[in-house]
């Protein structure tokens, strides 16, 4: 058997291949990150070995950094093994007493790691093309937080520019609202407007809802509004609402990807209540394969969701933390997909409800919820079975 470490970086990869007999084949070389550097590693690799079946290629998960050259491993048909930084490090220093870390090193702990782990798994073109889903996912997650912010920055300026309105309408994000504040950023504004044309824009933007007489209640309000007349606040307004609305398409054409890749993947997870469309694929993304994982409590690891014990002697902790070291982005999603799975099934409402009636904080209750929907997707994914309420 041959292996292969790669230690990824931006501008270069170092790598080093050994055979079964710890011999190495190649002492630690560097190839650039191009095309002709994946070239000579692969020439290298062809040069050692003629059955491809019997090389094994190991590398970190450096985010972004190693994308292409991951690509180009499994597109020339070589098994592929992504392994977590913190299982590398682990093993470096179980070798050697010595703080010793260079590239060059980490591509022979690399190489090491594949030889003596028998219980990786290969990285399969199905999960390189799980990075799509992934890719999407997080970056709906990053609009939709950008988002956020515009929003909180729209509530600051209409408490200095109209403090009055926010208790005239049923939420300042609505359509009517943001039509109405993108045409008359303030309460001076609103006051002067010409009637007519003030019912029409509230009436259009409503379809209809928002009647002569609410048009009259709102510009009664402004007339003797508290807030202030500052045209750059009301220029900042009129641009932070223009930045929600280019959001708002950017965000629905991100979904429309999603939803796109999730009409094709057939998970129970979707029959969960509460668990949506874009939450569901943001678990199925971070997860990945799920076979990866041997059981629940190794998948509530990866997702930092298992509590932190620490003990020595007669010292050991009285309050057990979560962990926080896995996914930020799996952990978003079933911290939030527990909350409305918490409300839709009966079954995790009632465990909600124990858990807050023995006095945990509701945070501290719905991750208690999220770990017993980290095992019951697991169950299912493992199964392939519908959600069934007695679950």
């Amino acid at each position: 058997m041959i292996y292969v470490g790669i230690d990824v970086a931006k501008d270069k990869h170092d790598c080093f291949i050994t055979n079964s007999d710890g011999e190495a084949l190649f002492k630690s070389f560097t190839i650039p990150n191009n095309r002709k550097g994946f070239e000579t590693l692969f020439q290298k690799v062809q040069s050692v070995s003629d059955d491809l079946t019997k090389v094994k290629v190991g590398l970190e998960a450096t985010g972004h950094y190693s994308y292409n050259l991951l690509g180009f491993l499994l597109d020339s048909g070589l098994a592929t093994y992504v392994i977590n930084p913190l299982h590398t490090n682990l093993y470096r220093k179980s070798l050697s007493l010595r703080r010793t870390k260079t590239d060059r090193i980490d591509a022979r702990t690399i190489a090491m790691m594949l030889m003596s782990d028998v219980d990786l798994k290969s990285y399969s073109n199905t999960a390189y093309h799980n990075e799509e889903l992934k890719s999407l996912t997080r970056y709906r997650f990053d609009k939709v937080k950008e988002r956020a912010k515009l929003k909180s920055s729209v509530a600051r300026l209409v408490n200095i520019l109209f403090p009055e309105l926010e208790k005239l309408v049923s939420s300042l994000h609505i359509a009517v609202v943001y039509a109405l504040l993108s045409n008359y950023p303030g309460a001076s504004y609103i006051a002067n407007a010409n009637t007519e044309e003030l019912a029409e824009t509230l009436c259009t933007a409503s379809k209809g809802r928002y009647t002569k007489s609410k048009t009259a209640e709102i510009q009664v309000a402004a007339g003797v509004s508290i807030g202030s007349k500052m045209p750059a606040k009301s220029m900042e307004l009129k641009h932070t609402i223009a930045l929600i609305r280019e959001l708002d398409k950017e965000i629905s054409e991100v979904e429309s990807a999603i939803d796109k890749i999730t009409s094709q993947m057939d998970s129970p997870i979707f029959t969960i209540p509460g668990i949506g469309r874009h939450m569901g694929a943001m678990i199925l993304a971070e997860v990945g394969d799920f076979s990866n994982f041997a059981s629940a409590d190794k998948l509530l690891a990866y997702a930092g969701l298992s509590p932190s014990t620490y003990q020595s002697g007669q010292l050991q902790n009285c309050y057990a933390h979560m962990e926080k070291r896995g996914s930020r982005y799996l952990r978003y999603a079933l911290f939030n997909a527990a909350k409305y799975v918490c409300l839709w099934c009966p079954t995790f409402s009632a465990y909600l409800e124990k858990k807050r009636s023995e006095g945990k904080h509701y945070n501290v209750a719905i991750s208690h919820a999220s770990k017993k929907l980290v095992r019951l997707i697991f169950a299912m994914q493992r199964s392939g079975k519908a959600f069934l309420a007695d679950y």
